[in-house]
């Protein structure tokens, strides 16, 4: 896979249109050009641990992964997915502040952190874009308070199918119209951990979306969408907005 991507321009790149460098102009790609590598990782691969020096920052160009936070009597708790175009690693942060793994294989898209934190002084549409995908995180991070605290069972679950979704379709640029196909990147032991749930509960609510015409699946992980404003409604959120964007 990482050959696939090795002499890829960054103007033909898969996230191009939502990554770090979505608002640089050709100068600006070129010079990322000269810092950018790409790294592999297969599934149940650790990226970074927590409290390691991050010696890179990149984007995620293929695949997904999770951020984990240990504590200290070792109980390990999920709080953030990484999806394809999310940033990882903070500019000016000399350590990691979560244990990211590849849930399934990843490919990222890398920049040695000092030369790209001098780009960020010369390049404002960098610095800016990394400024927008950082509140929208927290705008994220807000959400998922309220889907952790607020929504039921059936909602959250939903909830996390649609944002999966709902960002595969961005990818594509275009809404895409019928039937959505995702695959998911969780168990459903994962999903339970992440959305504060027990298996039991993940494995019901699924099944119930399933007969309700919500979602098909086809084996574990690859789950059908015929009308994503109906997952949308069943999340308890919207087609115009929210965390799901």
């Amino acid at each position: 896979m990482q050959d696939h991507f090795a002499h890829q321009h960054c103007g033909d790149c898969p996230i191009r249109h939502r990554a770090v460098c979505a608002r640089c102009d050709s100068d600006e790609l070129a010079a990322l050009e000269q810092i950018k590598y790409y790294r592999s990782y297969q599934a149940g691969q650790t990226v970074i641990w927590s409290g390691d020096r991050m010696e890179f920052v990149g984007s995620v160009v293929t695949g997904i992964a999770t951020l984990t936070q240990t504590m200290e009597d070792g109980r390990r708790q999920m709080v953030g997915l990484l999806l394809p175009s999310d940033f990882v690693g903070r500019p000016g942060r000399a350590v990691a502040a979560f244990d990211v793994t590849a849930t399934t294989d990843l490919v990222m898209c890398c920049f040695r952190k000092k030369p790209f934190e001098e780009m960020m002084g010369r390049t404002p549409h960098i610095a800016q874009r990394l400024l927008e995908m950082t509140l929208d995180e927290l705008d994220a991070a807000r959400e998922w308070m309220l889907l952790l605290g607020r929504k039921t069972a059936r909602e959250k679950i939903a909830s996390l199918i649609a944002i999966i979704a709902r960002r595969e379709a961005s990818l594509q640029v275009r809404r895409p119209k019928g039937v959505l196909s995702v695959d998911l990147p969780l168990t459903r032991e994962e999903m339970a951990d992440y959305l504060g749930l027990t298996l039991e509960t993940v494995s019901r609510q699924m099944s119930a979306l399933k007969k309700d015409g919500v979602i098909s699946l086809e084996g574990n992980r690859h789950v059908m969408i015929p009308d994503l404003d109906r997952l949308l409604e069943e999340a308890g959120d919207d087609s115009d907005g929210g965390m799901l964007v």
